[in-house]
């Protein structure tokens, strides 16, 4: 071993060792928080500003997603050492849903499958988990429509939104496609690699199921078969990957919604989320947006869904960049609801950080 090698090696540990030290200082300090706060210790507007901040210091080489993502592991392990944050999300274990808990919340967090998105609603409304993850949006197929009915008929607020790029991978204990006689997916996931299916695998017989993680456990079951999932899947249930990154739009993602019963304070980069619908009378929905354009406030996403309450009437789903305490913010919303028939404001919070 040449004598560079060597001591490369040891200022590694040295550097190990003064880290070690600095993670046992950082967590004793987290700790005395949490014996001051005596609260809730979750508070995503002072995450999103750690992890903003880290990535601006930050003097490389490491890239700042590699840096944020370390500390989101050091946040989420020294909030553990209070109080393990308990996370409900769309199981089983596998799916999407979950990585998008694990992406936001870290290793140490407890997570709790649900079996579907509105008992993700219930456990976090009863008290039995914290905050919940649910799907409200994907950038190929648009939006979830029962999530988004559930924000609107729910009290809880959304504190936090989480971005996840999907890669869906073509999964089976067979060693090749040509084995394949059946392919189970998730009905979103088929149509996420719709093309990709009409030029590979046209002659093969599509399952749709509850969701990957379920497809991916069938396949695991029946060796004549294949399923559509992401990596997480496959590896929880030893598949192969037959064909990686199969999605017909490499830019795929999802958008996912942090539920609790707060939302979260102003971070210096924040979104606010709200639905509305217009009184029925002529230029109503222009007498709605118009506050915004008045004010500065950039709108982000006018969505439309059926209301409940009556045949041919609409409610809108609208993001808006800006906390609901910016002065701009504020005094658009503030006409806003003198105008509007309704308005609820799901909540604010910081724009994914990661």
């Amino acid at each position: 071993m040449s004598d560079e090698l060597l001591n490369l090696r040891n200022t590694i540990d040295r550097l190990d060792e003064e880290i070690l030290a600095r993670l046992a200082e950082r967590a004793r300090s987290a700790q005395r928080i949490g014996e001051i706060k005596q609260g809730n210790l979750y508070r995503p507007e002072r995450e999103a500003q750690v992890l903003r901040r880290l990535a601006s210091a930050n003097p490389g080489p490491l890239p700042d997603a590699a840096v944020q993502r370390i500390f989101r592991e050091i946040m989420s392990a020294c909030l553990a050492l209070e109080h393990p944050t308990k996370v409900a999300y769309l199981g089983p274990a596998g799916t999407f849903s979950e990585s998008a808990a694990r992406k936001h919340f870290g290793g140490a967090a407890a997570l709790m499958p649900m079996a579907a998105i509105d008992d993700v609603f219930r456990a976090v409304e009863a008290g039995n988990a914290d905050y919940g993850v649910v799907p409200v949006e994907n950038s190929t197929e648009g939006a979830v429509g029962g999530a988004l009915d559930l924000l609107l008929a729910n009290p809880l607020k959304i504190c936090g939104e989480v971005n996840l790029r999907i890669h869906q991978h073509l999964l089976s204990k067979a060693e090749g496609i040509g084995a394949a006689k059946r392919l189970y997916s998730h009905a979103q996931s088929l149509a996420q690699c719709h093309e990709w299916l009409n030029r590979n695998l046209a002659q093969l017989s599509r399952v749709p199921v509850a969701s990957n993680a379920e497809a991916a456990r069938m396949a695991a079951e029946d060796p004549e078969s294949c399923a559509i999932a992401g990596e997480a899947a496959g590896e929880l249930y030893g598949l192969n990957v037959l064909a990686a990154n199969i999605e017909d739009d490499p830019n795929n993602t999802t958008r996912f919604v942090v539920i609790g019963d707060h939302d979260a304070g102003p971070s210096g980069c924040d979104k606010t989320s709200l639905v509305c619908s217009a009184l029925n009378r002529p230029g109503a929905m222009h007498g709605l947006l118009e506050p915004l354009a008045r004010h500065g406030v950039d709108m982000t996403k006018l969505q439309s869904r059926p209301a409940r309450g009556g045949l041919w009437e609409y409610v809108f789903y609208v993001d808006i960049d800006g906390h609901r305490e910016d002065a701009d913010v504020a005094a658009a919303l503030k006409e806003l609801n003198e105008r509007a028939a309704f308005v609820k404001i799901l909540g604010s919070y910081p724009v994914a950080a990661i």
